[in-house]
């Protein structure tokens, strides 16, 4: 079959068959937002008054639940399932792969008498055992350590995932060995919430806010993905091996139009968008919004905001039902960070906030001296956090597909800084010089005429900037589309917290000073955070190579790479620092790093393989055949331009081949390293002549569908 016939059977989409059709929102039942969710109206409905009373007072202290107690829960969820059509369970898990993992197991078991009887008990709800040497532990249990706990998060509601042979329930669990360190990114990062809500009470109660029991972190991810036909998608063994396309030359129209961000959603793409949404919502993922995003083939979805740690699990749960839903619509849903060259890639940008349990945005300024005092510490502590472990940052969000975005003509650079805005900026200059520009009298005031107006939402936009204020959140841009949100916010939260101490440290001896005026002792503080912090915050061009120079001589570091970034995670600040609030010991964050640098050099491997055997044995023979053919038409000078290619390739794979058979001296970072220095340019190598090759060789000889089909064709 020639291409065009494929590009005309791809594009050959029809309504199937109505998934959702158009019901009327307004009637009753309609609205089916958490219906396959454990949530606590259904707890409410089905558990004993005393039993939820209980249940809830011991959630709000964080304390654990007794065997009783978990009992109850246990029969009453169950039931729920059960009723859902549910004959399984399972513990659902987040362990270093950044994906979920599951074992099903069944309600039934046999009596004896040749029957069964449906059973769940506390037991079984509370505690699963998978085998923890099966997933990467970077050294903390071996084979022969096998055993590894899963424990159930009672804060995260269980939820019924759909299939369409039936039903199961998930119970949202931590993994954890067996001598009680950390295997997954839901521990560290209850850890962590757990040690901001304790630090900001603190800084609160100085702040004279004595309402407050308890500080939640929130987030709202913005997730980027692409679509492509699954028939494209199958056509090409990078794409499914790898995630994204090892070789491709630009179409001859990319982006620079910009006529597809915000463009009229195509139907078939809506179509999809609208059931995945639909999916989404039956599990309480609180999703808002969906548009082209600025590649073509390019979407966003967005929730709002969520408690961290839910948020959390229902980012893993998008990312699933993305993906599960796309083939429903003969598409294939692309997460990695950078499926194509030379075109944009695809971010999660994080947008994180603190909120306390009586409802105050500590990131949102406020009408009163007295929340504009509250918000100028926090933020000051947000400033302080990022410049002392801006590396940890960067660190956070390293992955292999994120050195072909970060650093690239999009945002965000590799180097990390904050916008504030021109108004926050200013405020902050005030306050540390006493000089600024020229502004209307306070809506937000710090005593006299200390800060400049600034709206509710006084947050500008920065498109270059990987972290940015943007009105009552910062918004954490440097994220990847398939990373889990996990050990990003534990990170965030734990370098926040040790800020606020700090700050809090600091906010105590001005108080004395300032003889209890705690709009005179916050001045204290932002003053010092300015002058010590101020060469993070940056609101130019991000993507200049003047930037480049000039964060140099700021102290900034520019941590391109993976292997630059990674030991981070294991530097003396970061332990003193994770050790401190008892979020990952040493040993849990020495796992870590040698987990992800395990990661980044297999899938380099695994690239590399998959590209000399693309090359090899679909373009080197596809090439050859394109050389026999003009040599057999007769026409003079045909075969010149493209036989040296062929030989030039030829050589490139056994480049390739030859460097990629290498385990390093020493593994580990210095096998990274060897990936990256070495692998890459060789791999790099091969795509540049066969890029070179596609737009020669006789459209009906390439192998590969192109750009030009895969980004347009819907």
């Amino acid at each position: 079959m020639s291409s065009r016939q494929q590009n005309v059977t791809a594009a050959q989409w029809s309504v199937n068959g109505g998934a959702l059709g158009a019901p009327d929102l307004t009637a009753p039942g309609a609205n089916v937002f958490g219906a396959n969710v454990f949530t606590v109206d259904e707890q409410r409905s089905r558990l004993p008054k005393h039993v939820f009373k209980q249940l809830q007072a011991t959630l709000d202290a964080g304390e654990p639940l007794d065997s009783s107690l978990a009992d109850a829960v246990a029969q009453a969820m169950r039931e729920w399932a059960m009723e859902k059509g549910a004959t399984h369970y399972t513990h659902w898990f987040q362990p270093l792969t950044g994906l979920t993992a599951e074992k099903h197991d069944s309600f039934y078991n046999p009596t004896g008498d040749g029957h069964a009887i449906a059973e769940f008990s506390g037991k079984e709800l509370i505690q699963g055992e998978p085998d923890a040497s099966s997933f990467p532990t970077g050294g903390i249990r071996a084979t022969f350590e096998a055993r590894g706990y899963t424990a159930w998060d009672p804060t995260s509601p269980a939820f019924i995932l759909d299939n369409p042979n039936g039903t199961f329930l998930c119970i949202p669990t931590a993994f954890v060995s067996w001598t009680g360190e950390a295997l997954d990114t839901k521990i560290p990062l209850l850890r962590s919430m757990d040690a901001l809500s304790k630090s900001a009470l603190k800084a609160l109660d100085l702040l004279g806010d004595h309402e407050a029991q308890r500080i939640f972190t929130t987030v709202g991810p913005e997730q980027e993905y692409f679509l492509v036909d699954e028939q494209y998608y199958f056509e090409r063994p990078d794409l499914y091996t790898t995630g994204r396309t090892l070789f491709g030359a630009k179409p001859p129209k990319g982006h620079e139009l910009d006529e597809h961000y915000f463009g009229t959603i195509p139907e078939r793409v809506l179509s999809f968008m609208m059931e995945s949404e639909q999916e989404l919502r039956k599990l309480g993922v609180p999703v808002k919004t969906r548009h082209n995003e600025v590649a073509p083939g390019q979407y966003e979805l967005a929730p709002i905001f969520e408690n961290s740690n839910v948020g959390s699990d229902h980012q893993q749960l998008t990312m699933s039902v993305l993906q599960s839903v796309a083939r429903r619509y003969g598409m294939v849903c692309l997460l990695h960070e950078k499926p194509f060259a030379g075109v944009n890639g695809s971010g999660k940008h994080n947008n994180w906030s603190m909120g306390t349990d009586t409802g105050h945005n500590l990131l949102n300024p406020g009408d009163t001296p007295e929340d504009n005092a509250s918000f100028m510490f926090f933020c000051a502590a947000v400033i302080r956090a990022v410049n002392k472990h801006q590396a940890l940052l960067r660190a956070s969000v390293a992955n292999v597909g994120q050195d072909h975005r970060l650093g690239a003509n999009e945002a965000p650079p590799a180097i990390i800084s904050i916008f504030l805005g021109a108004e926050l900026e200013n405020a902050f200059q005030k306050i540390s010089t006493g000089k600024g520009r020229r502004v209307k009298k306070g809506l937000l005031g710090l005593g006299a005429e200390v800060l400049p107006q600034l709206p509710m939402d006084g947050g500008d936009r920065n498109r270059t900037s990987p972290f940015a204020f943007t009105g009552n959140k910062f918004e954490f841009r440097a994220l990847g589309s398939s990373m889990s949100l996990g050990m990003v916010n534990a990170v965030l939260n734990t370098i926040v917290a040790e800020s606020v101490d700090e700050l809090s440290s600091v906010l105590e001896k001005a108080l004395k000073t300032s003889k209890g005026d705690v709009a005179a002792a916050v001045s204290i503080v932002v003053k010092d955070v300015w002058e010590k912090n101020s060469q993070i915050v940056f609101g130019g061009d991000g993507y200049s190579d003047a930037w480049h120079k000039e964060a140099k001589e700021r102290g900034l570091k520019n941590l391109r790479t993976t292997p630059d970034a990674l030991p981070w995670l294991v530097e003396k600040q970061t332990i003193r620092a994770f050790e401190r609030y008892n979020v990952l010991s040493e040993r849990e964050l020495e796992s870590r790093f040698e987990v992800a640098v395990e990661q980044y050099s297999t899938k380099l491997n695994i690239e590399a393989e998959t590209a000399a055997s693309i090359a090899r044995t679909m373009i080197l023979p596809a090439a050859a055949r394109h050389v026999a053919e003009v040599k057999a038409s007769g026409v003079a000078g045909l075969a010149e331009e493209v036989e040296p290619l062929v030989t030039e390739l030829f050589d490139a794979i056994l480049a390739l081949e030859k460097a990629n058979d290498h385990d390093g001296p020493d593994g580990g970072l210095t096998h990274a390293k060897y990936m990256r220095d070495t692998v890459i340019p060789a791999m790099d190598g091969v795509r540049t002549i066969a890029d070179r090759l596609e737009r020669i060789v006789a459209d009906d000889l390439w192998p590969l569908p192109k750009y030009s089909e895969m980004l347009f064709i819907k």
